[in-house]
C-alpha cells in the first residue's frame, strides 16, 4: 500500500490560520504560475556552489545562497532566534550572480534563498516526503505571511511539483491535487506553509531549481502581478 500522512505527520501542528498579511492572490489555490523566467542562469553558477547533504522532499543537496546569519547552513532560521526573512548572503552568492540580482530585484524581504539538487523520484517514492513547510516561525503577527518562489534552472518536462490542499482533519485533501510542470524557466510561488507539497522527479538526471522565501505584502504583490504570464492576443 502506498504511503499517506496519518494525524501523527508532524505536519499537522504546523499554524494554518493567522492573522498575518498574505496574498489575496493566493487564496483560492494557495499558489500562482508567474511567466517563464527572462534570463537563463548558466549552469556553471549552480553546479559549482558548495553544496549540503540536507534532505528534503527526496534525496536532496542543498547550496545555501542566503541564510539566516550569511554562514553555509541549511537549517532553520528558528535555530538562529529568527524568523525566515532578514537573510544575509553566502559566500556561494558571488558564485550565483544572476541568481543574487534576480533576488534582490524583487524587492521584497527575503528568507532562505537556495539551490535544490533533487535526485530522480517517481510518485510512489516522493509521496513518503510529501509535508507542509513551518516557514513563519517567530513570525509577528502584525507582519507579512512568508510564502516561497521557484525557478526551475534544469528542464524536466516530464516531472512535476505536486500540491494538495488540508481536508478537514489537516491531512492532504486528494480533491485538491494539483501539478506544476518543471519546465525549464518556470517560476511559480507557494503558499508552503499552508499546501502540502513534493517534487515528483521522473528524470534520470538531478532537478536544479532555486528556492526563495519572501515576505507577503504590497512589494511582493506588486512583483507577482507584474510577473503574471500575460494573455496571448490574436
Amino acid at each position: 500500500m502506498s504511503f499517506w500522512p496519518t494525524p501523527e505527520h508532524w505536519s499537522v501542528e504546523i499554524p494554518l490560520r493567522t492573522q498575518h498579511e498574505r496574498l489575496d492572490i493566493l487564496a483560492e489555490t494557495g499558489f500562482v504560475k508567474l511567466s517563464d523566467a527572462d534570463f537563463e542562469c548558466p549552469a556553471s553558477e549552480y553546479e559549482s556552489l558548495e553544496y549540503l547533504d540536507w534532505k528534503s522532499g527526496g534525496d536532496t543537496n542543498f547550496a545555501p545562497i542566503a541564510s539566516a546569519d550569511g554562514e553555509l547552513d541549511c537549517r532553520g532560521f528558528w535555530d538562529k532566534g529568527k524568523t525566515d526573512k532578514d537573510a544575509m548572503w553566502t559566500s556561494n552568492a558571488a558564485i550565483a550572480p544572476s541568481l543574487r540580482e534576480y533576488v534582490d530585484a524583487v524587492g521584497a524581504n527575503y528568507g532562505r534563498v537556495r539551490i535544490i539538487k533533487l535526485e530522480p523520484q517517481d510518485r510512489d517514492e516522493a509521496m513518503r516526503s510529501i509535508h507542509r513547510d513551518d516557514n513563519n516561525r517567530f513570525n509577528p503577527d502584525n507582519e507579512g505571511w512568508v510564502v516561497r518562489s521557484w525557478i526551475e534552472l534544469t528542464d524536466n518536462p516530464d516531472s512535476y511539483m505536486l500540491l494538495m490542499d488540508n481536508d478537514e482533519n489537516g491531512l492532504p485533501d486528494r480533491a485538491t491535487e494539483q501539478r506544476v510542470p518543471l519546465t525549464k524557466g518556470s517560476r511559480f510561488v507557494v503558499d508552503t506553509q499552508r499546501l502540502w507539497h513534493v517534487v515528483v522527479h521522473n528524470g534520470t538526471a538531478p532537478r536544479y531549481a532555486l528556492i526563495t522565501s519572501f515576505e507577503s505584502g504590497p512589494v511582493l504583490d506588486a512583483w507577482v502581478h507584474r510577473e503574471l504570464p500575460q494573455p496571448v492576443r490574436a
